[in-house]
């Protein structure tokens, strides 16, 4: 295990002014490198909290998880207008952590993406990936020495933590589901260009990636959905935890395509990859009115499935897509699991 720390003062974005305050304490960084069961398999985790902060809750520590193509920590701390979703939810006194899959990110990439994408077939499947929750959930566990924390994952992240609630409800304490899949009809849009025979990866350009984005979108809206800058600093920081496709031409960036063929298998055969009625935490499903990789209606389907989730609930959020936490309307969605998590936050 390797750790790093880091200490910087938190700055205010305009957006979330309000719930910031000059005497907040500096917010410490940590990055640690975890060994997996598999050789030479390490998963990437960085943790943000407030350097004073000396007692931790299961109410108050958190793990985010990414979706299907890009990693966490670009995504939940990336500090658009000057502060991250990590630094927002340190602010206001959490125990925050966010873990890279295996392929994605700062985690270690299997040597099949070392070579070209047909020569095997779609790597990090949903076990594999389950497993590198599990894995990071324990060393914070540990860490910390705490039962329970909190999950969260965003996208297929939201179908990975639904699993692991669902088979180890005595390990979680609150789960967040933001933009969570269910089972759909046809293609899910992350498998533009990956063509008919899935490789062990696909390869996605940052125009591909923007187009994605605002598909949904109202015509009149895209212009102002996405502040100056925030759109390029993003895709700049993701991009570049992906060497090898930067030195494409245009550049890429790799994710494997494991999740691909999942969705195409329980697609198929009818079924989704998790059982909400095993949930028994309570549960926030989040989901933006514009999102056309999980629309409304998926967050709605699985819903009343949470049979034995206490104080569940669904929020839909207006303007705002499938990467609401970093566009103009971000504030909502934080503010709207900050409020969710912190009705428990001292226990």
């Amino acid at each position: 295990m390797n750790r790093r720390a880091l200490i910087a003062a938190p700055i205010a974005a305009p957006i979330l002014a309000a719930t910031a305050s000059a005497q907040t304490p500096a917010i410490i960084t940590e990055e640690y490198m975890v060994p997996t069961g598999d050789a030479g398999i390490e998963i990437f985790l960085r943790n943000k909290r407030q350097e004073t902060m000396t007692a931790y809750a299961p109410g108050r520590t958190l793990l985010f998880v990414h979706g299907a193509t890009y990693p966490a920590h670009t995504a939940f701390d990336i500090p658009l207008g000057g502060l991250s979703w990590m630094d927002y939810m340190a602010g206001r006194g959490f125990d925050v952590w966010c873990m890279d899959i295996r392929g994605y990110g700062r985690s270690t990439r299997p040597p099949e993406m070392s070579q070209p994408p047909e020569a095997n077939p779609p790597i990090v499947r949903g076990d594999a990936a389950v497993a590198d929750i599990g894995t990071a959930a324990a060393f914070i566990r540990s860490h910390r020495n705490l039962p329970r924390i909190v999950h969260m994952g965003w996208s297929w992240g939201s179908t990975l933590m639904g699993r692991f609630a669902a088979d180890n409800p005595t390990l979680v304490e609150r789960l967040v589901l933001f933009a969570p899949p269910w089972l759909r009809e046809g293609a899910s849009p992350a498998a533009a260009g990956a063509g008919e025979t899935l490789g062990a990866y696909r390869s996605v350009t940052q125009t591909q990636a923007r187009q994605r984005w605002m598909n949904g979108v109202p015509e009149a809206k895209r212009a102002g959905l996405i502040p100056p800058g925030w759109f390029e600093h993003w895709a700049g920081v993701t991009w570049a935890t992906d060497p090898e496709g930067l030195r494409r031409n245009p550049q890429v960036l790799r994710a494997p395509n494991g999740v691909l063929l999942d969705g195409r298998e329980y697609a198929q055969a009818g079924r989704p990859y998790w059982d909400p009625a095993k949930v028994t935490a309570p549960t926030l499903l989040v989901v933006a009115e514009w999102d056309r990789d999980t629309p409304p209606a998926m967050a709605a389907a699985i819903f009343p499935l949470l049979v034995n989730s206490p104080g569940k609930r669904l929020v839909m959020l207006g303007e705002g897509t499938h990467t609401m936490l970093m566009e103009r309307n971000r504030g909502t969605l934080f503010q709207t699991v900050q409020g969710f998590l912190e009705e428990t936050a001292a226990s």
